[in-house]
């Protein structure tokens, strides 16, 4: 008996030195290197009330583990992303008052960016994969040096398999090749899409692959890039992930509509470093300057930069240009996102820019694919209607749509969702442009999409029900994970 409960009196001293050991080296950590401090408060509250639980937590959620050396990267794909910076762009505006302003802007973009603003682009926005799945195959079966593809998500079925097709036929008519595929990405059909390219013999890497502990330490950092760049010269980028969802003609059973850009001009240049630095990083591999990267001849008007963003050498890079953007609106703001929940500095300009008299506007799914996410944006909405802001909810299908325009003439379009994950643990490619005719064919498609919403109100807000508010109070209570 007095064995049993000195096991019993060791055991829950064993516990309590662990939880007390775990939950401060976790404090710690969090106190001297957390930055956002609602965050840190998140966590916080989860260590202190449950130590042993809140600080694995935290070591599987809350930490970067994966800081890659970008400049080494960088440096092994060419000469450095970074010329001194230009001579602002010239903007052909007829007033001169608006013409300095967006060249403040382009001049604030350019320094936030690792690359530097060009002149001579070509953008076209493609609508759902019943545009955008077609041109891209067509690019890839007429390519003749190279192409470079990277997806977040790449089913090997359905309108994969007719990319895995003309890939593996590129490959064998001697075009060179390489496909980056994020590891989480693969999962979504069987059998894995690097499994049939690599197969079929198409170079094909897997990015930060989760084997053993490392399913753990890098779950929460994934490549969401979408990217493919044919023959150095031609690119297409947005928020499409090659899926069967996304081509609504064939009525999938899950339809996702979204919003893609075929790019063409000095830009894909930058396109092509983007995808070089990641292969180097998956491969080892360093791509061939002169095959890679072939002279590029203008196309058109647009005045286009890259920006990168992850949880490496360009940690918050977009969540700091969404705010110069912001900042610089003078009568519009268009936001069309998946998934909103922005944080405080972002919150704070949108309000801001309401305040200022700027027409803000924002439009996001009714029904969400991730329903907490849904739930969480709810409890942000007070304070926004509250400003000024309108709130748009689109209808089913879902819409992964994601592009912000301010005034008449830029827009910033790519990857990022204005959510925790996207600003700040994933890996992210945007182009901000400068060009009033693409700004009006977007803002043409973002006003066809919100007049088929339901506007929000205080008064639907105010009359939901008190689960309904629970429920979404709590759900808010995990936004920084979310």
């Amino acid at each position: 008996m007095l064995t049993g409960s000195f096991l019993a009196f060791s055991s829950i001293t064993a516990v309590t030195i662990l939880a007390i050991l775990l939950g401060s080296v976790a404090l710690v950590h969090l106190l001297t290197r957390q930055r956002d401090h609602r965050t840190a408060a998140f966590w916080a509250a989860l260590i202190v009330l449950s130590p042993i639980a809140g600080a694995c937590l935290y070591a599987l959620l809350g930490i970067n583990f994966i800081r890659r050396r970008g400049k080494q990267y960088r440096g092994s794909v060419g000469p450095a992303y970074r010329d001194p910076p230009p001579n602002c762009p010239h903007f052909y505006q007829e007033d001169p008052v608006i013409a300095a302003q967006d060249c403040s802007l382009a001049t604030t973009l350019d320094r936030i960016s690792r690359f530097n603003f060009s002149s001579g682009n070509s953008a076209e926005p493609l609508i759902n994969g019943d545009d955008a799945m077609p041109a891209m195959l067509a690019a890839i079966r007429e390519a003749k040096s190279t192409i470079a593809l990277s997806s977040y998500i790449f089913e090997a079925t359905g309108i994969g398999a007719d990319f895995v097709s003309e890939l593996a036929a590129a490959h064998l008519r001697g075009v060179n090749v390489r496909v980056i595929v994020d590891d989480a990405g693969t999962r979504y059909s069987w059998p894995p899409v690097t499994r049939v390219l690599k197969n079929l013999g198409v170079p094909v890497r897997r990015f930060m692959p989760m084997r053993f502990i490392l399913r753990l330490i890098t779950m929460n950092l994934r490549n969401h890039k979408k990217l493919l760049i044919v023959d150095g010269h031609t690119a297409f980028t947005g928020g499409m992930n090659i899926r069967e969802g996304n081509m609504l003609s064939r009525n999938p059973p899950h339809p996702v509509q979204d919003l893609h850009f075929k790019i063409t001009g000095p830009v894909v240049s930058q396109l092509q470093r983007v995808f070089a630095e990641d292969w180097a990083f998956c491969s080892g591999e360093t791509l061939d300057e002169v095959l890679w990267f072939p002279e590029i001849k203008p196309t058109g008007q647009t005045h286009a930069l890259g920006i990168v963003d992850g949880p490496d050498e360009d940690f918050e890079v977009m969540p700091i240009a969404l705010f110069a953007a912001l900042n610089a609106a003078r009568h519009r703001v268009c936001i069309m996102t998946p998934y909103f929940l922005p944080p405080a500095t972002l919150m704070a300009a949108m309000k801001l820019c309401a305040t200022r008299g700027v027409e803000v506007s924002i439009v996001t799914p009714a029904q969400n694919n991730i329903p907490c996410v849904s739930w969480a944006a709810h409890t942000l909405y007070p304070e926004l209607l509250h400003a000024g802001c309108r709130i748009f909810e689109s209808p089913a299908p879902f819409d992964h749509s994601k592009i912000l325009l301010i005034d008449d003439s830029w827009s910033i379009v790519g990857s990022t969702n204005w959510d925790p994950r996207s600003l700040r643990l994933n890996f992210e490619f945007n182009v901000a442009c400068h060009d009033r005719g693409l700004a009006d064919r977007l803002a043409a498609i973002f006003e066809q999409k919100k007049r088929l919403s339901q506007e929000i109100t205080e008064a639907d807000l105010e009359s939901a029900t008190k689960f309904v508010r629970l429920r979404n109070g709590f759900a808010r209570l995990f936004i920084p994970v979310l």
